[in-house]
């Protein structure tokens, strides 16, 4: 039963019995791996903080052949996302914005955490290593710190993900000069400048509706973070 030691990211996590938790986390070098961590829930838990989604975090666990679960030893936190829940720290803003930054609430921040964290778990093969798709996930962390408004950075996001999975298509002729520049400049600008775009909210708005319909029919299904969100945005 060997053990292993990763950086990884946690995806998600469900209640197991009455005090531990099945873990759902991507790994730099295995891929995705579900675990279990033996008295998550308890007060003095020693997994306290650093079971959140997209927790930067250092792992050791037992594997063992034919169990679908691993086991969690330690789950050491290395940056949480919710250490930057925040108005964006930034000179401009985006028309459209409300007041504070880029119009994001704190809930909403946290909401868009928890997006980015179900779209990595969807796409994430078990077992499969794919370097690229963890280095996207980390840099979604380097982004929060430096302050990137939440709802460009989610396009971002969207875009790369499926352009590292190959379901982006070239769609330029249906799509505003303002959504082509977005895309165009994406390929060049790493997350945490995002915010140094000059980008207006209806070409955000206009992505999301393009990324949602690739995202929905390349997964069969809508994500329960986006509904979540849209169901923010409809009662601020």
């Amino acid at each position: 039963m060997p053990l292993h030691t990763a950086d990884a990211l946690i995806l998600r996590t469900y209640k197991l019995g009455e005090a531990d938790r099945i873990v759902v986390f991507l790994t730099r070098d295995r891929g995705k791996k579900r675990g279990v961590a033996k008295g998550a829930r308890r007060q003095r838990s020693r997994f306290v903080g650093a079971l959140e989604p997209m927790t930067e975090v250092r792992v050791a666990y037992f594997e063992r052949e034919r169990r679908e679960l691993v086991g969690l030893n330690y789950a050491e936190t290395v940056r949480s996302p919710l250490a930057y829940v925040g108005p964006p720290r930034r000179a401009g803003a985006l028309a459209g914005d409300r007041p504070g930054g880029d119009g994001t609430t704190a809930g909403e921040h946290i909401e868009y955490v928890a997006y980015f964290a179900e779209l990595l778990d969807e796409w994430a093969q078990e077992a499969d290593a794919d370097d690229r798709l963890f280095r996207l996930g980390i840099s979604m962390l380097d982004a929060f710190a430096a302050g990137a408004p939440a709802e460009a950075l989610a396009r971002y996001f969207e875009c790369w993900l499926l352009r590292l999975q190959g379901v982006y298509p070239e769609a330029r002729g249906t799509l505003s000069d303002g959504a082509v520049a977005f895309l165009t400049a994406s390929r060049s600008i790493p997350p945490h400048r995002i915010g140094e775009l000059a980008v207006e909210r209806r070409v955000l708005r206009e992505l999301e509706t393009v990324h949602r319909k690739m995202i929905t029919t390349h997964l069969e299904k809508t994500l329960k973070s986006d509904r979540v969100l849209r169901d923010l945005r409809r009662h601020a």
